[in-house]
């Protein structure tokens, strides 16, 4: 009989799953060479190599292939009863797991803080992935809550909205446009060179079925991968961008691009929680949920506490 532990089941689903030891090491607030050791144990355990590394990469053995296959519906049994203990203790404490697309990291780090602040017990593990990732995430219902802007069709979710997120056009702060002195129609927005976010994103979704309903094709210019690299991209006048107001911070504050007054902008849209239906909600996340909905007004702002922080 096998003498396996959760600990060491936990830390393999983790390397596993991110394909590395020092991610999975930051992930479960532990050093690095103690993921190398729970590993080590449970493959002395069970008699068969699981990993293999070749330079930086981390690849799964057959073994490893088949434990990975199964141990993800262990831990998730494990962690159901965890929970509905502390539930019938009533208890405030455990893990709480979100997992939220890469504009958000302009915010939810601090919509966090004072949660975390009010409930000490509660320990938070944040995923901040692209879109596509998020999805795959919520397939496997892998966490708790998620936070997007555009919710997917045809899963069994449950979503709410809970902030504000508007979409508007940044330019450079010397484009042409920014001149005109009047709202600039569509038309003359969709001549120019665009700056977008990789396929699959929330926002570039939205912007092109906003080009689609005008019946003309956005004109890309570049693709890039991260909110920070399109506005520095717009700052060098490579072209405009379509992206959430709340990602534009000091660039926007320091004149080295704008807000252009378009036609049709901004789209007013919001930031989704959510929530698989095949989940039960535990007392963390009620508890979650509850804490936003009395410090961020729905459809609004961060209540003043949360305000002032961010």
């Amino acid at each position: 009989m096998m003498h396996v532990s959760l600990r060491q089941l936990r830390t393999f689903e983790a390397v596993a799953r991110l394909r590395s030891f020092s991610r999975a090491a930051e992930e479960l607030h532990v050093t690095q060479p103690t993921v190398s050791k729970q590993i080590r144990l449970l493959s002395d355990e069970i008699g068969l190599a699981l990993l293999e590394q070749i330079g930086k990469k981390v690849f799964l053995t057959e073994a490893g292939e088949h434990l990975y296959a199964t141990c993800g519906d262990w831990l998730e049994t494990w962690g159901r009863f965890e929970q509905t203990i502390a539930d019938m203790k009533g208890v405030k404490k455990g893990r709480l797991r979100i997992a939220s697309v890469t504009t958000t990291k302009y915010f939810m780090p601090r919509l966090l803080g004072p949660f975390c602040a009010q409930y000490p017990g509660i320990d938070i593990a944040l995923e901040v992935i692209n879109r596509d990732r998020l999805l795959e995430r919520l397939a496997r219902n892998q966490d708790d809550i998620y936070v997007m802007g555009v919710p997917p069709d045809g899963m069994n979710i449950e979503c709410e909205p809970f902030l504000e997120n508007s979409l508007v056009v940044l330019a450079p702060s010397s484009h042409r446009l920014t001149t005109l002195g009047r709202t600039v129609r569509f038309a003359e927005l969709a001549q120019e060179h665009f700056l977008v976010r990789e396929r699959g994103s929330g926002t570039r979704l939205t912007m092109e079925r906003l080009f689609e309903e005008h019946g003309v094709r956005p004109n890309i210019r570049m693709e890039l991968g991260s909110n920070e690299a399109i506005k520095q991209a717009v700052a060098g006048g490579l072209g405009l961008a379509i992206l959430s107001d709340s990602t534009i911070g000091e660039d926007h504050l320091n004149h080295q691009v704008c807000v252009l007054d378009v036609e049709g902008f901004p789209i007013r849209r919001s930031w989704y929680l959510v929530r698989s239906k095949e989940k039960r909600v535990s007392v963390v996340a009620a508890t979650f949920l509850e804490f936003l909905k009395s410090h961020v007004n729905l459809l609004g702002h961060p209540a003043k506490e949360v305000q002032q922080a961010i």
